[in-house]
């Protein structure tokens, strides 16, 4: 016999149906919506494309990219190919991006040939611009798509964020983050191979999908799912590995630099160590071992957590609250975290919570800190002390840059801000699940619209049955 809990988690045969006919019908509206913002969001650069990004031009405007300066520094503009040439000017000695991000700035190359070569690094960021505003339509609709009944919401949500407008041509990152939504859809679509196929392409173009195997992988167990698991893990393996093994047999020290690059870094301006380091944490500024160990450490504790709350949960968590959880907690204790790493979490935020106060809120930190990085550098970059509070509020009612930049301080409470504000959204999806009746998305009956073959499936392994049964001294049934 059901319990009640598997009573309500019937899967929405009708809603899945519906789905195609669902996105087509709000594609244009989705599509011109995210068009739109990509080009405000290309305008936003263009103070800075006008002064070849200028560093002070950058700072002081706000409207830095990698893509321009990458396309030198990196050996692009002298033909040299990613992982197989290595240059020289650093302690970098090859592209140290992931394979298939190295191929996508390759491919841009390229395509830019045909210009002069004054014009080539300009070209190459409009075109770079270019294809990432189309790669973030895809995010937009395959989060739509995975959203189910909630598409419009779901999709409006990302289409018009403000982080999208303001870092979706800092770095590649979008390529990674429409993989990662694709395979998200392919998942809700119960295409596992595929969904496994599309996640093995984004850890190909950058290293956090993969941190979603693990809520997969748990979720797929309380479900007992071991067919799809094992499809979507042999899809992953294999795209990753279509991907990556040419490069790792003809150009292993190209290939390796991404991760010894990563593994070599220290703190980084927008990681918390940076605030925590300026209030008396000095050991790991200097030892990079310490630095990772604290970090790697505090996650896998995090994660430990997650995966108790996966299978311990009243009602099976939605596959998109833990991936939006796993990657919270490998965010926050990170020794990285660049102002376009919030383009990660927006489709699986939309997905995770689609509720508009607790994510405006997250906006609001995600604007503050996109202007106190750019500020703070240009206070570092000048070697001013940069404006005080009330000095950095006066400019901004002003609709001016705080001349000088801000000051530590300052810039302190704008990391702080973002930080707070996804650490506040974690909380809010952490209660949902503990909570499922006050779960937006399942309000009117659903399950989990992105879970694929795990919507409406009922639990086959849960610490919550174990722990009934031990009470009663009845088997849990297999």
């Amino acid at each position: 016999m059901s319990s009640s809990s598997e009573k309500l988690a019937m899967p929405a045969d009708g809603d899945a149906a519906d789905r195609p006919g669902r996105l087509m019908r709000l594609a244009p509206v989705l599509t011109g919506l995210t068009a739109l913002v990509c080009l405000l969001g290309w305008l936003q650069k263009q103070p800075c494309a006008s002064a070849r990004f200028d560093f002070i031009k950058t700072t002081t405007n706000a409207c830095y990219t990698d893509v321009y300066p990458l396309y030198y520094v990196r050996g692009l503009s002298d033909g040299k190919l990613p992982y197989f040439d290595s240059f020289t000017g650093s302690d970098i000695h090859y592209v140290e991006y992931p394979v298939l991000s190295g191929g996508f700035m390759q491919l841009v190359a390229w395509l830019v040939q045909p210009f002069g070569a004054d014009g080539r690094g300009m070209a190459f960021y409009n075109v770079t611009a270019l294809l990432l505003a189309v790669l973030a339509v895809a995010a937009v609709l395959a989060t739509a798509y995975a959203a189910g009944r909630r598409s419009l919401r779901a999709g409006l949500m990302v289409a018009l964020s403000p982080a999208l407008l303001l870092t979706a041509y800092i770095n590649w990152d979008l390529l990674a983050v429409a993989l990662s939504a694709l395979a998200v859809a392919a998942w809700s679509a119960r295409r596992p191979a595929l969904a496994g196929a599309l996640l093995g392409l984004a850890i190909a173009a950058k290293f956090y999908p993969l941190l979603f195997l693990g809520p997969l992988v748990l979720l797929c167990v309380r479900a007992g799912q071991w067919r799809a698991m094992g499809r979507l893990l042999a899809g992953t393996a294999g795209a990753w590995l279509a991907v990556n093994l040419p490069v790792m047999v003809f150009a292993w020290d190209g290939w390796k630099e991404f991760y010894t690059f990563s593994q070599g870094r220290g703190i980084d301006w927008g990681s918390i160590f940076f605030v925590l380091q300026d209030h008396g944490l000095p050991g790991p500024a200097t030892d990079t071992d310490l630095l990772n160990l604290l970090g790697t450490g505090t996650f896998l504790v995090l994660a430990a957590g997650i995966a108790v709350l996966a299978l311990a949960a009243p009602r099976r968590p939605r596959l998109a609250q833990l991936l939006f959880l796993v990657l919270v907690a490998f965010m926050l204790p990170n020794k990285v975290w660049s102002p376009q790493y919030v383009l990660w979490l927006l489709p699986l935020a939309a997905l995770a919570r689609p509720k508009l106060p607790a994510f405006v809120a997250w906006q609001i930190g995600e604007i503050l800190y996109f202007f106190g990085i750019w500020w703070f550098l240009l206070s570092v970059s000048a070697q001013t002390p940069g404006q005080d509070l009330s000095g950095t509020v006066s400019a901004v009612l002003s609709l001016e840059a705080p001349e000088g930049g801000i000051s530590q301080d300052v810039y302190s409470l704008a990391l702080l801000a973002r930080f707070v504000t996804v650490l506040a959204l974690a909380v809010l999806v952490v209660r949902d699940i503990l909570r499922p009746s006050g779960d937006t998305a399942r309000s009117d009956g659903q399950d989990d619209p992105a879970g694929g073959v795990l919507d409406g499936a009922a639990d086959v392994i849960s610490l919550g049955r174990w722990r009934g049964a031990r009470r009663t001294g009845v088997p849990v049934p297999s």
